[in-house]
């Protein structure tokens, strides 16, 4: 297993199938106006590994002061009670997934799908717009409501540099009854995403694509298929 990759300045991946574990989705840590920012915790059975890649970047995981959550299902959820409860670190995500976490539901969070449980875990921050602005000192996060593969599901990114940094969790679906997919719904947010013209897309279990034309044609290639 690899540790921890810096992707482009102060955002690095810290998870993912060849990081962390198999099961895990990608997880990020973004340093942003003197904060650190969590993007999703995996699956949750490699949490030390989480935290021991996080270490291994140089900062200390207490002070992460947000996770934020791209939508409920428990390989992008399931280290995040351990991360709020010992790091006391603020739970983001959208409010049409929060009620899956709140209540621990086993089809809506995917758990069944894991043969795992996921705790019924309180979220601090619902964010219920289709663009919200998350400012850390002179920095902004963009979170934008991209329903398709869950109800409240969510793409994030960040312009550092003249870079654009796309955080684009499962764009590729799977779309299924059970996780209340709404393939129309995906395809405008497809589309949405696509006017961003992001220059890395940091995806949730394919890695990393960079330069605009390869993330345009990662998108469009599965617009191909739904």
């Amino acid at each position: 297993m690899r540790k921890s990759e810096e992707i482009t300045d102060g955002v690095y991946m810290i998870g993912g199938p060849n990081i962390s574990h198999s099961s895990d989705a990608t997880s990020f840590l973004v340093e942003i106006g003197g904060d650190l920012v969590m993007i999703d915790a995996g699956a949750g059975g490699s949490t030390g590994i989480l935290v021991e890649n996080i270490i291994a970047a140089g900062f200390d995981p207490h002070d992460i002061s947000t996770l934020i959550l791209t939508h409920c299902h428990i390989d992008h959820i399931g280290s995040a009670p351990y991360f709020r409860d010992t790091f006391n670190c603020e739970l983001v995500i959208h409010d049409l997934d929060a009620d899956a976490l709140e209540q621990g539901d086993p089809v809506l969070t995917a758990a069944n799908w894991y043969d795992t449980e996921f705790p019924p875990t309180p979220v601090d921050r619902r964010l219920k717009g289709d663009h919200e602005i998350l400012r850390y000192g002179e920095e902004e996060l963009h979170c934008l409501h991209t329903p398709g593969h869950t109800p409240g599901s969510m793409s994030l990114y960040i312009d550092r540099g003249g870079i654009r940094v796309l955080f684009g969790q499962d764009i590729h679906g799977p779309f299924l009854p059970s996780f209340r997919s709404d393939i129309a719904a995906w395809r405008r947010s497809m589309d949405k995403l696509l006017s961003l013209e992001a220059d890395i897309l940091c995806e949730g279990h394919f890695g990393i694509f960079r330069k605009k034309e390869k993330v345009a044609a990662y998108i469009k290639s599965y617009l191909q298929q739904y």
